[in-house]
């Protein structure tokens, strides 16, 4: 039976046309010479666009779905919890402005890396933490960062988060795209009831990002 969640009820606002369509894999061809990608999955991704497109250097922010055995899948699909896909997000960055490493610090302060079993109210696989790394360098930062965190003994647990290889990244529907600039209201009404805000408080105090 599946888990009533805010994301859940969102969906059900989505035309069924879109629902079913199947979602293209990001061309890596597109990337602007000189640009590098980061690929992330924080929970919910309509929360995990709006921290970095704050940032200088990010160019492009793109929700989709990563790490799963379905080729193309829906979001109907993904939230159902059994395609293995992750909701995660594709960061196009300019390196000479902004550094992976500064990118991974966004991303702590925006999850709750002790929760295996998804995110704040957003439960299952789907809504899993998670870094995948593109290249052995990526991969050494972020174990490095995690090592860091744990060391330091501010979250008082060890950090769940897995790090992973990259893997094909499936853009999602268009209507998830900029979600928090198209629906503000609801964006907002599903941030809070979700609880996000309140346990990132909780977990890194002045540093939470609300």
């Amino acid at each position: 039976m599946l888990i009533r969640t805010y994301g859940i009820v969102f969906f059900l606002l989505a035309t069924a046309a879109t629902a079913f369509a199947q979602q293209p894999a990001f061309d890596m061809g597109d990337v602007p010479e000189g640009h590098a990608v980061a690929i992330l999955a924080g929970g919910c991704f309509w929360c995990m666009e709006p921290p970095y497109d704050k940032m200088d250097g990010v160019v492009e922010t793109i929700s989709g779905y990563t790490g799963g055995s379905v080729a193309n899948p829906t979001y109907r699909q993904v939230v159902r919890n059994n395609t293995g896909h992750y909701e995660a997000i594709l960061l196009v960055y300019d390196p000479d402005t902004v550094s992976y490493e500064e990118l991974l610090d966004t991303f702590w302060v925006n999850v709750d890396p002790l929760d295996a079993g998804g995110q704040f109210c957003d439960r299952g696989d789907s809504y899993r933490t998670g870094i995948f790394a593109l290249d052995a360098k990526q991969r050494r930062a972020a174990e490095q960062s995690i090592r860091e965190l744990d060391e330091s003994d501010r979250l008082r647990f060890p950090v769940v988060t897995e790090v992973m290889d990259a893997d094909t990244f499936y853009v999602a529907e268009e209507y998830h795209q900029d979600y928090y600039r198209k629906n503000p209201l609801r964006y907002r009404t599903y941030r809070t009831g979700c609880g996000r805000d309140a346990r990132l408080r909780q977990l890194w105090g002045a540093d939470a990002p609300y």
